[in-house]
């Protein structure tokens, strides 16, 4: 089945056929297998754990048709090593490592690699990807895959937010790259900043450095809920005007840091809280013991004093 997605401009038709088998690289003066384009891709991983970190290695070639670039092969080099989506732990509620999305993910890691590592990608036409190329191709091979329209732009928007931050092979200018990389700087502080300022309108308190937000005001408590959720959406697109030909990835990127600011402060303390608490029960079992019956007991007694009076 053949679906539309329209985006920047651009029509994509989306085509699952369009990953299949790469076959396999030579290894162990073994011949590799060439690609099969008549076959369906296959995923074979093997985990490596490097120093306490997690990755991949690609036992199977992905082979990948893009519509510009033609055939893409990742790996290029049986010692690629990738660690999946690359999420941070904090959003994988959001993006998870795996899924739908896994194959494109792959194939971007291949393409854009980490800052220290070369690429690991063969292109049959003998194109060079740079990054943003390399994000298209990710939001593209999303697509092919069945992953959800609001899923890929969420991703192509945090892998483009990353491009403007880390830059390596951008067809940009060096003025044009400082502009984006400014525009992204200017939303991302001034986000922050009003969401500072706009808790501490609806909780009624005189923060330090806090402002008075006017779509907030001095209002019941629900008007004041609807105001700031209708200024986290209207301010970043706003500031996504800053970014030029990149104002969808700002508008995304903006609107998401800030209605989901607050949820990722939440989990991020709740994710410190648990750290702490592995490190303090490896370090002494029984100070770990002796937090949890502190807790605990502590947690009794203001239930009976609540509870009963």
């Amino acid at each position: 089945m053949r679906t539309r997605e329209r985006g920047m401009g651009v029509q994509v038709a989306v085509e699952p056929r369009r990953f299949h088998d790469g076959g396999t690289l030579p290894r162990d003066g073994r011949p590799g297998e060439p690609p099969d384009p008549g076959s369906d891709m296959r995923i074979v991983l093997e985990r490596h754990s490097e120093e306490g970190v997690e990755t991949f290695a690609l036992e199977r070639r992905l082979a990948y048709r893009d519509r510009h670039l033609g055939e893409l092969l990742v790996p290029a080099d049986p010692d690629f090593r990738t660690d999946l989506t690359s999420v941070p732990t904090l959003f994988t509620w959001l993006v998870p490592k795996t899924g739908a999305h896994l194959p494109a993910a792959l194939l971007h890691d291949a393409l854009v690699a980490g800052r220290g590592d070369p690429t690991s990608y063969v292109s049959t036409e003998g194109h060079e990807v740079d990054r943003v190329t390399a994000d298209r191709v990710f939001r593209d091979a999303m697509a092919d895959t069945g992953t959800g329209v609001v899923r890929r732009w969420i991703v192509w928007t945090a892998v483009t937010v990353a491009t403007v931050f880390v830059g390596r092979a951008v067809p940009w200018s060096r003025a044009k790259h400082w502009s984006y990389r400014v525009a992204a700087a200017v939303t991302i502080a001034t986000i922050l900043y009003l969401g500072y300022s706009s808790t501490s309108d609806l909780l009624d308190r005189s923060w330090v450095g806090a402002i008075d937000v006017p779509w907030m005001g001095d209002r019941p408590f629900w008007a004041e809920v609807a105001g700031g959720f209708s200024g986290a959406v209207v301010l970043p697109l706003a500031l996504s005007l800053l970014w030029g030909r990149l104002r969808m990835a700002g508008a995304i990127a903006g609107v998401m840091l800030a209605v989901l600011l607050h949820v990722t402060v939440g989990l991020a303390v709740i994710a410190a809280g648990y750290l702490a608490l592995e490190r303090l029960a490896r370090w002494s079992a029984a100070a770990a013991w002796v937090l949890a019956a502190a807790v605990v007991g502590g947690s009794l007694v203001t239930f009976g004093v609540v509870s009963l009076g």
